[in-house]
Parts: structure tokens; sequence; C-alpha cells
């Protein structure tokens, strides 16, 4: 048996069934490395969290929105103060809304057209004259909520309430009989008012009505009766200076993210590159020691309201306020991370290799502050908005002519027991949503990027 294996061996083999494998230095780097990859696997392990994906795209169409709002159809201007066009009043407070339609008339109704010079709206309501006080009127008909009367050869009907105090006889439902108010009374051409308290006119278009020759007219159809000569509605209502709050709110969200994406890149930057020189470079370290502790121990509050107070208030003052000590607690956590694995064994390894200084920060420290960095960017733009709010509610932040979440907040609170408490509550929302979603976003991609958590 093992003679026969033997002579196999010693056979001659045909040279046509061997050939020369051919050389290549790409396969052959390949087989040196691991296919491992530091972000796949970061971003593979923040893709499972869903919750932190929930609110990055929730917070990613927030920021959309908030940067394509102004070119939207059907847009206030946000600092636009709205007017009632026929008695040029301010309109302030108007409740959210859906549309801006305040009643619906029904075909028929009779209705006085105000002058108002448009070619496709019609200022109009069913007020016919105002009945001096202690002036006489025949009472008609009697009704709980509105009397049917007749004064000065016109018909129409008075409220029958305690406003009004009409003086009438015991016997008040046998009519029609001589009556009086002690007040001046409205007469409405029907048992309804229906007059727009920002500014008495309501509109409705022309098409709607057949307008007659003596001031009045009557409704074809149903009729849509409008705040304003607009189809445009007040989905948050107005502030208190009659500006569209939806509007506002919107550009006060450009405004104070744009102070808080600032103000996280000025404080990654510069403590990032305090933080590195001040961990790796051992001969820097008493000196940046000492002006960490003397910045720490000034609070960050006194330093805010300070700089605002000297600095013209505005955008940049808030942003440059805030950079100016906010770097301080990234520069520490970066300096702590970089002291606990600088003399690691590949980094001795680089430095007695004679590979540079930068080339050692950059290829084999800053890797591993990635999720430290994320997580301290993403915290920083929420506390910014927060220190823009703290410092406009002590009266030095931006000027009101500048929206911000800070400024509507500010106005907001006053009126939280009023109703006008949806001024407070919009902006509220708006500053939840991106505090919560930058925190939880943060967190999570900070601990996906962690090398502890990559197996």
């Amino acid at each position: 048996m093992m003679k026969g294996v033997k002579d196999r061996i010693s056979e001659p083999i045909e040279k046509s069934l061997l050939a020369f494998a051919s050389y290549d230095n790409a396969a052959a780097e390949r087989t040196g490395y691991s296919n491992y990859s530091y972000w796949g696997s970061t971003f593979r392990a923040f893709l499972k969290n869903r919750v932190a994906m929930s609110l990055l795209i929730v917070l990613g169409v927030l920021l959309v929105f908030t940067i394509i709002q102004p070119y939207l159809p059907s847009q206030f201007e946000s600092n636009l103060v709205i007017n009632h066009p026929v008695t040029g009043i301010q309109m302030m407070n108007v409740q959210p809304g859906f549309t801006n339609v305040v009643e619906t008339a029904e075909e028929g109704t009779l209705l006085i057209v105000t002058p108002w010079e448009d070619e496709e709206w019609a200022a109009v309501s069913n007020l016919l004259a105002t009945i001096p006080g202690r002036k006489e009127f025949t009472l008609l008909e009697y009704g709980a909520d509105f009397c049917k009367v007749e004064y000065d050869g016109q018909t129409g009907y008075v409220k029958n309430d305690f406003t009004t105090k009409l003086k009438l006889p015991e016997d008040y439902e046998n009519t029609p009989y001589k009556a009086k108010s002690n007040l001046a009374v409205k007469l409405y051409t029907a048992p309804k008012e229906m007059t727009n308290n920002k500014g008495n006119e309501l509109f409705v278009k022309k098409s709607s009505l057949e307008i007659r020759q003596d001031g009045t007219a009557v409704t074809v159809g149903k009729a849509e009766l409008r705040l304003l000569p607009d189809t445009r509605p007040f989905l948050f209502g107005t502030n208190n200076a009659g500006q569209d709050l939806w509007a506002m709110v919107w550009s006060g969200t450009r405004t104070s993210l744009t102070i808080g994406v600032m103000v996280a890149i000025f404080q990654a930057i510069i403590g990032i590159l305090i933080g590195v020189l001040w961990g790796y470079v051992k001969a820097l370290d008493r000196l940046l020691t000492e002006v960490y502790n003397v910045i720490d121990n000034i609070p960050t509050t006194i330093v805010l309201i300070l700089i605002s107070y000297i600095m013209r208030p505005g955008v940049t003052t808030l942003i440059f306020a805030m950079s100016i000590t906010g770097w301080v607690g990234m520069a520490r956590f970066v300096r702590n991370q970089i002291v606990i694995i600088r003399d690691r064994d590949y980094n001795l390894a680089s430095r007695c290799l004679g590979v540079g200084t930068f080339r050692i920060i950059f290829r084999n420290l800053l890797p591993y502050l990635v999720s430290v960095i994320t997580l301290r960017m993403a915290l920083s733009i929420p506390g910014a908005i927060g220190s823009e709010v703290f410092i406009t509610y002590i009266g030095l932040g931006l000027p009101v002519s500048i929206p911000s979440l800070g400024n509507l907040i500010n106005v907001g609170r006053k009126l939280l027991a009023t109703s006008a408490s949806y001024q407070l509550v919009f902006p509220t929302i708006v500053l939840s949503i991106i505090t919560i979603s930058f925190y939880i976003i943060g967190n999570s991609f900070a601990d996906a990027a962690d090398p502890k958590n990559h197996v």
C-alpha cells in the first residue's frame, strides 16, 4: 500500500498542469488589513436607534421648513404689522385658526356696504345705525336676545341684554309699544351681530354680493365673511402688535438656530484646538490649566450680562458673548481624553518612528474624541438658545425688531393667564422639540461613535 503511493508521488507531473500565479499588488495589500470601517460601524450602530432616527427626521423636517417657510405661498412677513384696511386698527390677539372666515352669511342676507375701494373685496357689516341713549323707538317684536324695532324709518334689531338696559313696560311681550335705552344701542339688519371686534367691518368677495345703489347689498348664495380681504389664515394667531405669529415663530426659529449653530461651531473649533494642545503638549499643561481656572471661576451669566450690556444688542453680540467662555467645557473634556490615550503604545510607536505631532493628533487621537465632540456640540445648540432666552428675559437680548424664540417666549410669558396664552405655547413647543431632539440625537451618536461599543 505504501509502496504504491510512493510510486505515484515519484511519477513526473505534466507541465501543462502547472501555471504561475499572477501577482496583484492591491490584493496583497488587502490581505494585510481588516475590512473594518470606523465610520461605517458608527453609522450602522446609530441607524439601529429608532428613537434617535425618528427625532433626526423630525428635526430635519423642522430645519428645512424653517428655511423655506418665507418662500412658501400665502405667507405674511414676520415684522409686518397687520392693520384693518378700513379702520386702521391693528389686528391684535386674533385667535389661531385654519381660516380667517368669521362666519357664513346665508343667501339673501342684507348687509351694509362700507365705502372702500377694492376691485375684488367689499367691506360689509349688518350695522344699520346707532340709536342714541334715551331716544324712543318702536319695539315691534320682543326677543330674549334681540328685539325687532323701528327707528327713524328703519327696521332692524337691537340686543336685549344688561349692557343695553332697555326700558320696557311690565307687559313687554304685548307689542308694539314705545321703548328706549339708557345707553346708545346699535341697530342691526338681522338678529345677529355680524361685526369684527378687531375693526367692525368684515370682508366678502364682491362676486358673492348683489350691491345696490343705496349702499346695501344682498348675498347671492352663501357668502364667507372674513377678518381681512385676504384668504390667508392666522395659523398661530396674531400677537399684541398685530403681527402674524406663524411667521414670527419661524423667523425666530431661524434666528435662534443661527445663534446656536454658530456658537456650537466656534466653541468646537476653539475648544478642540486648545484641548488637544492642553492635553498632548505637556509643556503647555500648567499655563493652560491656570487660564482655565481663571475663566472657569468667572460665572458665565456675569460674562453674558456684561458683554450684552457693553456692546450693541444683536446676533453678533450674542454669538461673541456665548463663544468667549463656552469653549472652556469642550477644552476640558478634550484635554481629559487626550491625557488618557496620549501615552498608549501606538502613540509611543508613532513618535519613535518620527511621525509628526499633527499627524498623531489627527490620525491617532481625534477619532477617539468624536463621541465627546459630537455630544458637546449637540448640547451646545439648545444651550445657546436657552442662554439667548435668558438674556432676552432680563432685557439685554435681541431688540424686538429681530424675532427670536427668546423674544417670543419673553412676550408670551406675560400673557400666560390670558386668552392670548397661545403666544407662549407655540414658540415653547418649537423650542422643546429642538432641545429634546438635539439632546437625544447627540447622546445616541456619541454612543455609536465610541470605539468601545464597536466590535
